[in-house]
């Protein structure tokens, strides 16, 4: 199983569970636990090889698969008996909150996704082929800081960046490889897991410096039902680390706005 830890506020409380990025960790949480243990259950769960599942004792397979991590996140929630919980993910980590969504519907009371990643562009694209070229001759931390400036250029980006460059040093070169391999066909991949939506309340939280992934997502959901989409000024992709005191505001709003609108329907 992997590592994860849990701060619980009560046995009557909603629980919010939080899923980072490819090379980061739940550290990167950091600033988001005080504000929202105080009135909810928080799980934190580090993905397969980051943080201190790097240690766990367990014979994964040498490809991983979006469906394959996602279903370590429900092992958890399963292990701890937890039947629902709303979601809290950055980066690729939103990938499979939405995969949790589509196959396992039941386990979300809704989601929040920051920094989402719903297709990849020209650049990003461009990236991903040098990154595959180059991968099992060049040191994998060269490409993680190159794609590190790339997606987060700006001076006030710097904090994010330096995080995720410090977490992704943690990986190994063939924990890195594996997964960059996600990233092969993944624009396909999103195109069918986001094709339909699912009713579900989701929340969208973007920097408006975001410039790889904005774009994408702005034109995804202003397409939808169920999804909204808050920009949060003076932010790039690591939205929940460039602005945790607005990022903290707005997703604690919405998810006590699905609960008031539950306890209304009953």
């Amino acid at each position: 199983m992997i590592h994860y830890k849990t701060y619980i506020r009560g046995e009557n409380c909603e629980w919010v569970t939080f899923v980072h990025g490819a090379g980061g960790s739940s550290s990167i949480w950091y600033k988001q636990i005080k504000a929202f243990r105080e009135d909810y259950n928080i799980l934190l769960v580090d993905l397969r090889g980051h943080g201190k599942s790097k240690n766990a004792k367990r014979n994964w397979a040498t490809k991983y698969t979006f469906a394959d991590l996602s279903k370590d996140i429900i092992e958890v929630l399963n292990h701890l008996q937890i039947q629902s919980t709303h979601f809290v993910g950055i980066s690729l980590g939103t990938i499979m909150i939405q995969i949790i969504a589509k196959k396992y519907p039941s386990k979300i009371c809704s989601m929040v996704l920051g920094g989402a990643v719903t297709r990849l562009n020209f650049r990003s694209q461009v990236l991903i082929t040098l990154g595959n070229t180059v991968k099992h001759f060049v040191p994998y931390m060269w490409l993680y800081r190159l794609f590190a400036w790339v997606i987060m250029p700006s001076k006030r980006h710097k904090e994010s960046r330096s995080l995720f460059v410090r977490e992704a040093k943690k990986l190994c070169q063939n924990e890195f490889k594996r997964w960059f391999k996600l990233t092969k066909g993944v624009n396909s991949f999103l195109h069918g897991l986001l094709s339909k939506e699912l009713p579900i309340p989701t929340l969208y939280i973007m920097g408006n410096e975001d410039h790889m992934f904005l774009p994408s997502v702005q034109a995804y959901t202003n397409k939808m039902v169920f999804s909204k989409l808050v920009l949060v000024s003076n932010s790039g992709h690591v939205v929940n680390v460039d602005q945790p005191e607005e990022f903290n505001r707005i997703s604690i709003r919405f998810i006590q706005d699905q609960k008031q609108a539950v306890n209304a329907v009953v």
